[in-house]
């Protein structure tokens, strides 16, 4: 294969069926195309175009096959241009290729400049690889388990057995490996950007060094994300310890599990073990789990992990880890008085460090803060103007859509100079427990630091419809307002699907609704968004006192 061929896209019409596919295939590689690949269905071929073809071959190729050729469209052509010192080599090199990285990446393909990410791990970052969707997977499936045996509906004989976890991870290997491919690996080819594999690092303020190999850009991304960060902790490290990826992989259910870390995905995790069987114990130096959602999300979820079995011990200080031939011991600190809980496995869930070593910062100019996240300004910027930073590596909040939307907003403004701000109005976020934790804008407590005068609402569950028909009323809806005005400023839920209903409220407090106005918009009866109208209501009204479906 010509190595400076580029991908390249045709449409053809009047094909209808996989023989047409093969006779355009055909025709286009004896015109000279190399890896063709046709999809009838979509009217199109996908081809390497190398140096020397005409498009006026290729087009008579396909219509001597008896096909109609209409665009064709030539993918990365490319815009690099002379830098001072020297002939560069790509518009945007992106050190990373996760979602910050793919985002980028693609916004700066569909405007035709050249684009190369360099790798040196696994194609796809934090999220489909070891993060969001193989952890998602298994927290449904533990859902399930628990859901089997402790059901509330009467005349209704299930149970659960055994779990199976190899089996599960197993499945759970399957559906990551094909999201990669095809959120991934497969639009590398579509949109026709290069990747590098190997370890980028900055060798000066306009040089990326890529194992061996000099690599000058117009401007550079770092999008290198974040891995977990374990506390030190005396005797951790040789007890060993899980990690929110590691815990991913286990081919057996532990029997018991501390769980150092109450936030979301020490959260998640630990109730996943809890749905498959395993004592949990909780343990976090806060004064609550959740710490920071709002306080009465924290206490219903932790009467519900109680109820499931958990204990936790929060306003704790773990002391020390020790392992043993077939134990592991956690000394913590709770209340003036020492406790040993024991156990097999510890899982360390208390943050995440940016991935910013061995990059070379220093050398291009590119200020590091004190955690080794890197330093960007409203338009995501570093100290260098010719590097930008995005996702988790920056110390943004750690969401693949708050990365992916930092990629692109780096790219509108290292290459087109759209001069765009950050703006996380509204931001939603969402702990997959069960029930989940789902929050948007401002909690209370941060509304009146910023310097409103506010007023709240806080409706339970039991107040609401369709938790009445789940028979789970184990959750509440708060929503926090502009005291005067009305103004939506955050909204929190802890309801069974509240990662779903908290988007009504990403729009009203991105668009200043009142409560008044979310009082009054039509919300579906018997769905659990209904409890977004119910608590606007409690702001003027008695719920209590008003019919099914009362305006």
């Amino acid at each position: 294969m010509d190595t400076s061929a580029r991908p390249a896209v045709l449409e053809v019409g009047g094909m209808t069926c996989d023989d047409c596919a093969r006779h355009v295939t055909a025709a286009l590689k004896g015109a000279g195309a190399e890896d063709v690949a046709v999809t009838w269905r979509a009217g199109e071929a996908r081809f390497s175009w190398p140096e020397g073809l005409a498009g006026d071959a290729v087009r008579a190729a396909v219509e001597g096959a008896g096909y109609r050729p209409g665009s064709l469209r030539l993918l990365g052509t490319g815009r690099a241009t002379e830098a001072a010192d020297g002939r560069v080599d790509y518009d945007l090199v992106v050190v990373g290729a996760g979602s910050a990285a793919f985002a980028a990446a693609i916004k700066a393909t569909e405007a035709g400049y050249r684009v190369a990410l360099v790798e040196h791990g696994t194609l796809g970052g934090t999220c489909v690889n070891v993060g969001c969707v193989p952890s998602k997977a298994l927290l449904r499936a533990g859902e399930l388990a628990w859901a089997a045996g402790h059901h509330p509906f009467a005349g209704l004989a299930t149970s659960s057995g055994p779990v199976d976890l190899r089996a599960l991870v197993a499945q759970k290997d399957e559906l990551v490996e094909q999201l990669r491919q095809m959120k991934y690996a497969d639009l590398v080819y579509d949109y026709g950007f290069t990747v590098i594999p190997g370890h980028g690092r900055f060798s000066g303020p306009e040089v990326l060094e890529v194992d061996g190999r000099s690599i000058r850009a117009r401007v550079y991304l770092v999008a290198t994300g974040a891995s977990p960060a374990a506390p030190p902790i005396p005797g951790l490290a040789e007890a060993g310890y899980l990690t929110s990826e590691s815990a991913l992989e286990l081919s057996e259910v532990p029997r018991r599990l501390v769980v150092i870390g109450a936030n979301a995905i020490g959260l998640e995790l630990g109730q996943f073990f809890v749905h498959l069987g395993t004592e949990v114990t909780f343990v976090d130096v806060a004064e609550r789990i959740a710490p920071f959602e709002e306080p009465e999300v924290s206490e219903a979820l932790a009467s519900v992990l109680g109820s499931q079995g958990a204990a936790i011990h929060t306003g704790a200080q773990v002391l020390g880890v020790r392992r043993s031939e077939d134990r592991v011991e956690v000394r913590v600190q709770v209340g003036g008085r020492e406790l040993d809980l024991v156990c097999d496995e510890v899982l360390v869930a208390t943050g995440r460090r940016p991935n910013t070593e061995g990059l070379g910062l220093e050398a291009a100019g590119v200020e590091a803060d004190g955690r080794g996240a890197v330093v960007v300004d409203e338009e995501l910027r570093t100290t260098n103007p010719r590097i930008f930073g995005a996702g988790d590596v920056t110390g943004a909040p750690q969401f693949v859509y708050v990365s992916a939307y930092e990629g692109a907003l780096a790219v509108e403004n290292a290459l087109f100079g759209a001069g765009r701000s950050v703006d996380f109005t509204g931001l939603p976020r969402v702990t997959f427990t069960a029930p989940q934790i789902a929050a948007a804008g401002l909690t209370e407590a941060q509304a009146a630091a910023a310097g409103y005068e506010v007023a709240t609402s806080v409706l339970p569950l039991s107040a609401v419809p369709r938790a009445l028909v789940n028979h789970d009323t184990a959750g509440l809806v708060k929503l926090v307002a502009e005291a005067g005005t009305g103004r939506l400023l955050g909204a929190s839920v802890l309801a069974e699907g509240a990662g779903d209903v908290i988007q009504a409220a990403v729009l009203a407090i991105r668009h200043g609704i009142t409560t008044a106005e979310l009082a009054a918009t039509f919300h579906p009866y018997l769905t659990m968004a209904e409890g977004l109208k119910l608590a606007a209501q409690t702001f003027t009204r008695d719920v209590g006192k008003l019919s099914c479906c009362a305006a």
